[in-house]
């Protein structure tokens, strides 16, 4: 089956259950609101807050869930759209109360209170947290205006953002023939094995943008507008503050990892170089072959043939991992196949308060879409290890998040390389240092520009010019010579759609936090693999409860240390020397 099934959830917005939750839910809610003028210091009452916010937390996940899902696979659904918008002004009738408990557990007496129950207890780091953000929280009133107008402010502008793209025509000529097809479709044909198709999609992506960059461009200054002002407002002293503190992640960690990246951008680039003189090219690689298959495996797979390569491997690495993919697969998690009004990309959505994901994909048959199957069955997988915790205790943050997926990869990667022929193996490197690629320099470059927008954002409104402008220096900065300057990719900041979301600013360097500390882990694995796999599932589990730097010594790595990054990227250095020494013949 190609399309996920959301059943378990919901049958449809008309089925008794979804109408029935959602009276539960304005119940729940009033039941939450009931503790504005009630809140005192005993055990009782903040045990009994916190059980009302586990109810109504997990009504809003189901309903949120079954709604934003059924959008992703078709933006235009009227009622997707509806209760997306009506979930999201239900939720801000909890900010007074939300923001009036905060302040309240900020002034209790944590140690004490925890020693009453149990529960509370098993609370604790969510109530510490509490304590630990409540100089960025206001005062009751603004909280509930900024909820409310976020709604026709930040949140409008992430939405036109996702419409605008998911039913964005492309017009292009194929052998011959001329045609319309989706951005998530031409954006696949980067892989394609013909490089005449490569260029003709990538010059047809780009002039499908101009259709579409004014009105993009005015999501992306709003969006990041309001951030700057409501950041500003908080007392965040820049919007990557606020990301470290959202992140539970320290400054020190974030620039040994970017530090890592930038002294190894010599190896990246002579991969770039090496792979522009086998396809052809004397003046760097040509952004639009960025994707290009190297080497004689251009096998395509189908789904069911997907299916079976990944949960042979995830087999190798534990029999829990592959139950979850066997679980994914029989009980239609996955939704694969691109469609006009589906969004780009792949996504998995944990679920919570059914114990199961679902997982967006748009997928073409490649081997890098197999891996991305088995990136996404990762966090189906962090997700399964945090399923048996309070609702409370299940939000890891962003750089974490990327852990299981990672490693996921790397696993069918490594396996992969085992049994491969010559010819085999340069298509695989290959494969996997454009994926790194992609989660180290490009994500650098994503990160250069990100945080060049905001701060030009404090005095002025961007135009579409000047924000290409941004994002070719952003390019240039981070590949260097690895790219031809005069083919680089001016309209990335229109297609990545985490520049448009308003609670989640920078959500680019997780990736690498996540592509390297993955490696790191899977280092471990391979000295002692029986020792290595609870431990492993001990941390994912508590990711939702600790710090990125506490969730790392879990498995006895400092990521504050930039050695600790530097010995993983000394893999990918590895990887890149093997790639060249088995395509010398090109030097």
């Amino acid at each position: 089956m190609n399309n996920w099934n959301l059943d378990r959830l919901y049958p449809s917005f008309e089925s008794e259950k979804f109408k029935a939750d959602l009276v539960k839910l304005d119940e729940n809610i009033a039941e939450l609101n009931s503790y504005k003028d009630r809140l005192d210091d005993s055990a009782e009452t903040v045990e009994g807050y916190l059980k009302t916010l586990i109810k109504s937390a997990t009504l809003y996940r189901t309903l949120g869930a079954f709604s934003s899902l059924t959008k992703s696979t078709n933006t235009s659904d009227s009622n997707a759209i509806k209760y997306i918008n009506l979930l999201s002004n239900k939720y801000s009738e909890t900010t007074e109360v939300e923001t009036r408990a905060k302040k309240w557990i900020a002034n209790l007496d944590i140690d004490a209170i925890i020693k009453k129950s149990e529960f509370l207890k098993e609370h604790e780091f969510y109530l510490r947290q509490i304590k630990e953000s409540d100089r960025y929280t206001l005062d009751e009133k603004t909280e509930l205006l900024l909820s409310k107008l976020g709604q026709t402010g930040a949140t409008a502008w992430s939405n036109l953002h996702g419409a605008l793209t998911s039913t964005l025509d492309v017009e292009i000529e194929l052998n011959g023939e001329k045609k319309v097809i989706t951005l998530s479709e031409v954006r696949s044909l980067a892989h394609d094995k013909d490089s005449k198709i490569r260029k003709t999609a990538f010059e047809a992506e780009l002039k499908a943008y101009e259709k579409i960059e004014k009105s993009i461009a005015s999501s992306l200054n709003s969006i990041k507008g309001e951030v700057n002002t409501i950041n500003d407002l908080r007392g965040y002293e820049t919007p990557i503050s606020k990301t470290l503190e959202d992140s539970r992640m320290t400054q020190k960690t974030l620039d040994a990892l970017l530090d890592a990246i930038r002294e190894y951008l010599p190896y990246f680039r002579k991969y770039l170089k090496r792979k522009a003189k086998i396809l052809g090219y004397e003046n760097g690689l040509p952004f639009y072959e960025l994707f290009a298959p190297i080497g004689s495996a251009d096998k395509k797979f189908t789904i069911e043939e997907a299916q079976t390569y990944v949960l042979k491997n995830f087999g190798s690495f534990s029999p829990k991992l592959r139950g979850v993919a066997e679980r994914a697969f029989d009980e239609n998690w996955v939704d694969y196949s691109p469609k006009k009004g589906k969004v780009g990309g792949a996504f998995c959505a944990n679920i919570p308060p059914i114990k199961q994901s679902r997982i967006l994909h748009n997928f073409t048959g490649t081997f890098s879409g197999v891996l991305t199957l088995a990136h996404e069955l990762g966090h189906a997988y962090h997700g399964d290890c945090i399923f048996d915790q309070s609702i409370l205790n299940t939000n890891y943050t962003m750089p974490v998040a990327e852990t299981a997926s990672i490693m996921c990869e790397t696993i069918v990667m490594k396996n992969a390389l085992i049994d491969a022929t010559k010819e085999e193996k340069i298509f695989l490197l290959e494969s996997s240092l454009e994926g790194i690629t992609q989660v180290a320099v490009d994500i650098l470059s994503r990160y250069i520009f990100e945080e060049t927008v905001f701060d030009k954002r404090k005095d002025s409104i961007l135009s579409p010019e000047e924000l290409k402008e941004i994002m070719i220096e952003a390019q240039k900065e981070s590949y260097g010579d690895g790219l031809d300057p005069e083919n680089l990719h001016p309209y990335m900041w229109v297609n990545k759609g985490h520049y448009y979301r308003p609670g989640l600013s920078f959500y680019n360097f997780p990736y690498a936090f996540g592509a390297l500390f993955g490696r790191g882990l899977y280092s471990q694995y391979l000295k002692d693999k029986e020792a290595f796999l609870p431990k492993y599932d001990n941390l994912l589990k508590l990711t939702g409860q600790k710090s990125v730097e506490e969730v790392a010594l879990l498995a006895d790595i400092d990521v504050t240390d930039i050695k600790f990054w530097r010995s993983s990227l000394d893999q990918v250095k590895e990887d890149v020397e093997l790639f060249l020494e088995l395509t010398k013949v090109y030097e």
